[in-house]
């Protein structure tokens, strides 16, 4: 209806009713129903602030003559997903001269983390810390501790470390599972450096499958380099999730931002407080999404399930009868709706289960036991990851050297063909400088053959620490000398 149609009255008490408006926002006074819709994150800040924290990093790097400066897409990449970005030298010294250490070129990083309890433990994100030499963790009372990473899970980014402290602020753990679409979130972290930011949205989606494991939460959030780490707080005052990444083509805030689930991080930060490492389940298949299309041609009728596209020679599910071309639609009973499902139902097996897995195979279904390896990924992670129960012992010979070695499996022993050796499990220091990476084999220290890795740190404890130790070592199917020079 046209205001010039209302009658004088009714345009009287109109304008009336706007002018009171009008007065009572200029007068800071809202209207009833916008000051219930809109919430107040101020108790929410007071109350889990101080239980937040900043993290500093510091790493030596190795950088080659050759590498110049890190180019602009590289550089993207990493401000993306909050990481570091590696402070870039030319010139820098080549790798494997003694004492080069001093003047090798630091890369630093900050991020952010919460504290689980009031003796030290706290979360963060795995790529926050992974690497470091040196972790700082700053609280919002300007106090500064050095902390010691107990453990880091590549595969879910969270990372837990431990500074030596009592009586600290401790956050809330609240339930992700209870997070409805549309509620109100807080973010608290550091972006860019600028401690103790706050930031507010909603959440836009749940169960994202943009991390490898783990289902994330997806919000508005305003999120940058730097708040990674930080938590994601419901209107209750409880941490939901941990921001850990953003979608941008900037490599900038573009509103969206993901977290991960907390009760999936705690589950993750258990196993690396007991261990220092997560174990997961092994299966040995390639799982690809099925199609409607596929799903409609074979008789399976609704698109849901895991279809194996190869099987892994002598993996539990070779062993287990598994073919190509099968569509696993459930584990131990639970439902496999896509090859996502699949991974994080086997990894969360214990090694050495078994498992029923409900296979539909031409024209019908059919249950298969299997008894589930231990994940060789998830070992190797934790050992590179520094954390408590993967370090390696203080008395290894080897570990002076930055090497940490195992075991071949038996695929190694075959593809060596009954030669003995061991394999590169973790290196830093010396032996990163001198080019050894995780998955080498070394095949003989100073000239003598290694059978076992007790021959190996035998023959370490030999060698003549002034002197260059020379190393017999297969990466793929090439073998060359690498010279191992101790730091002095």
């Amino acid at each position: 209806m046209h205001a010039e149609n209302l009658s004088h009255p009714t345009r009287a008490r109109l304008l009336l009713s706007g002018t009171a408006l009008a007065l009572a926002l200029a007068l800071g006074q809202p209207a009833v129903a916008q000051a219930r819709e809109l919430p107040d994150f101020t108790e929410l800040v007071e109350r889990v602030g101080p239980a937040v924290v900043n993290i500093r990093t510091a790493e030596k790097v190795k950088v080659a003559d050759n590498q110049g400066e890190m180019n602009e897409q590289m550089q993207e990449f990493f401000r993306r997903f909050g990481i570091p970005v590696p402070n870039q030298r030319r010139g820098a010294p080549r790798g494997g001269a003694p004492g080069e250490d001093d003047d090798a070129p630091t890369r630093r990083g900050v991020g952010s983390g919460f504290i689980l309890s009031a003796d030290g433990y706290v979360m963060t994100n795995a790529h926050v810390v992974q690497g470091a030499d040196e972790v700082i963790v700053t609280l919002t009372d300007k106090r500064e501790f050095k902390a010691r990473i107990i453990g880091a899970d590549q595969r879910s980014d969270v990372a837990i470390v431990k500074v030596e402290a009592t009586g600290l602020p401790v956050v809330k753990v609240g339930d992700s599972g209870r997070a409805k679409v549309g509620e109100w979130v807080m973010a608290i972290g550091s972006p860019f450096g600028l401690e103790n930011s706050v930031t507010a949205g909603i959440i836009s989606a749940k169960q994202r499958d943009t991390g490898e494991l783990l289902p994330l939460i997806q919000t508005d959030v305003a999120i940058n380099p730097g708040n990674s780490g930080g938590p994601l707080v419901n209107m209750r005052g409880e941490v939901i999730g941990i921001n850990s990444q953003i979608y941008s083509q900037s490599g900038g805030y573009m509103g969206i931002s993901f977290a991960i689930p907390i009760a999936e991080a705690m589950r993750v930060a258990d196993e690396l407080r007991a261990g220092g490492r997560v174990v997961r389940g092994f299966l040995g298949v390639l799982p690809d999404d099925i199609t409607k299309e596929v799903a409609e041609a074979i008789g399976l009728g609704k698109a849901a399930g895991a279809v194996v596209r190869n099987v892994t020679a002598g993996s539990p599910a070779e062993k287990g009868g598994v073919e190509g071309g099968d569509v696993i639609t459930k584990v131990d009973g639970k439902p496999v709706e896509k090859a996502a499902d699949l991974r994080r139902l086997i990894a969360a097996v214990k090694p050495g289960a078994k498992a029923t897995l409900t296979v539909f195979r031409r024209g019908a279904y059919k249950d298969l036991a299997v008894t589930i390896a231990e994940d060789e990924r998830s070992r190797r992670q934790g050992a590179a990851a520094g954390g408590d129960g993967e370090a390696a012992p203080a008395a290894a010979p080897s570990a002076a050297l930055g090497l940490k070695v195992a075991e071949l499996t038996e695929a190694q022993r075959k593809d060596l063909k009954g030669k003995p050796g061991v394999r590169v499990d973790a290196v830093t220091g010396a032996a990163a400088r001198a080019g050894l990476r995780e998955g080498d084999l070394i095949l003989s220290v100073d000239n003598v053959e290694v059978a076992s890795v007790k021959a190996f740190q035998a023959q370490i404890a030999k060698a003549d620490k002034a002197k260059v130790i020379n190393l017999v070592v297969r990466r793929d199917d090439v073998v060359s000398f690498v010279l191992l020079k101790p730091s002095r």
